[in-house]
């Protein structure tokens, strides 16, 4: 064999070594994670948590990177907190970027940390456009329509993402979802601080927290919403297909998160909630695995429920079918699409 082939030959070898140990090395750093939205605690407490150097299992596998700042004018717990929040990112050496774009090309997961609604859909484009897993923080919209798009171009793009409030994540909570300690569920009774926003619907914006008690509780499958609002709370009663109750009571002057659950064997009651954590774990392990722990269809399906509520109330009180106000947003999310950006 000639000296030219041999070393041909060896030049190969170190070519496909050094390919194995970049694919290796690759494979054992964490994933790095972008947020977009620095204008809530959300954005400093996920970070502190996948940050963490003593952080193990799922935690361990997602370090927060880059962030981009954004914030609404018009919101003022958005206007007024969102130099403080950047400030600590920048204390952690996050990087700060100056688009999405260029956070996207520094990042494998992202976090849509915005607190307003209304400017997901606008930010979760590129997002899912680039393929990459996207967890989408509360309120997911600021309209039904709006959730309607999210979910279209998330099917469009083939794009992994899931969007949750912190509360369905407590030990009790999920307990009596997959466990529940007083046996079948027939029904749930759960409440919230409710909290309003005039630029958001009423629910949305911290309703959304009950709301996804509610359901992590009883599932999907409510047909009707009947509601009613005073000065000092909203009452929403669900309708499901299979004849059970589920209740969510809004508080606006605040209040503890939890739930009453009627069960076939007795009554529970829990307003336990332990913090951020749990989630950050689900957010963490569904980057890692790209399956999302919550099906599109039923958080659409909580919106829906809370877009009925509200219609309900604007009728003074009557049942109103969450089919139908599913087709008025799609029938809205049609027309802005054919109008086109």
């Amino acid at each position: 064999m000639s000296v030219c082939r041999l070393a041909s030959i060896a030049s190969l070898v170190l070519v496909l070594t050094l390919i194995h140990h970049a694919d290796a090395e690759d494979a054992s750093r964490p994933l790095r994670a972008g947020i977009i939205g620095t204008d809530t605690s959300h954005a400093v407490a996920f970070t502190k948590a996948l940050n963490d150097p003593k952080a193990t299992g799922p935690l361990a596998k997602v370090d927060v990177v880059a962030f981009f700042q954004s914030s609404s004018p018009d919101i003022a717990s958005s206007r007024d907190r969102v130099e403080r929040f950047t400030k600590q990112l920048e204390k952690m050496k996050i990087k700060r970027c100056g688009s999405i774009d260029e956070l996207l090309g520094q990042v494998d997961v992202v976090l849509l940390e915005s607190m307003d609604g209304r400017k997901h859909v606008e930010q979760v484009l590129p997002v899912f456009k680039s393929g990459k897993p996207v967890f989408i923080d509360k309120p997911l919209a600021g309209s039904l329509a709006d959730v309607v798009r999210i979910v279209r171009l998330s099917k469009q793009y083939n794009t992994p993402w899931f969007s949750s409030s912190a509360l369905r994540y407590a030990a009790d909570v999920q307990k009596m979802r997959a466990n529940p300690p007083g046996g079948k569920v027939l029904g749930c009774t759960a409440f919230s601080p409710c909290h309003l926003e005039p630029t958001h619907p009423d629910l949305f914006w911290y309703g959304i927290h009950g709301v996804e008690i509610l359901y992590t509780i009883m599932g999907a499958g409510c047909q009707t919403v009947a509601a009613t609002k005073t000065p000092g709370e909203a009452v929403a009663v669900g309708t499901w297909k299979d004849g059970r109750v589920g209740t969510f009571r809004g508080l606006y002057n605040g209040g503890r998160y939890g739930a009453l659950v009627f069960g076939r064997r007795g009554v529970r009651f829990s307003d336990r909630f332990e913090g951020y954590g749990p989630l950050v774990v689900e957010i963490a392990q569904f980057f890692t695995t790209g399956k999302p722990p919550i099906s599109p269809e039923e958080t659409l399906e909580m919106y829906t429920f809370m877009e009925a509520a509200h219609e309900s109330i604007r009728q003074g009180g009557v049942p109103v079918s969450l089919a139908k106000v599913l087709n008025k947003a799609e029938a809205a999310t049609d027309a802005a699409e054919k109008k086109g950006p």
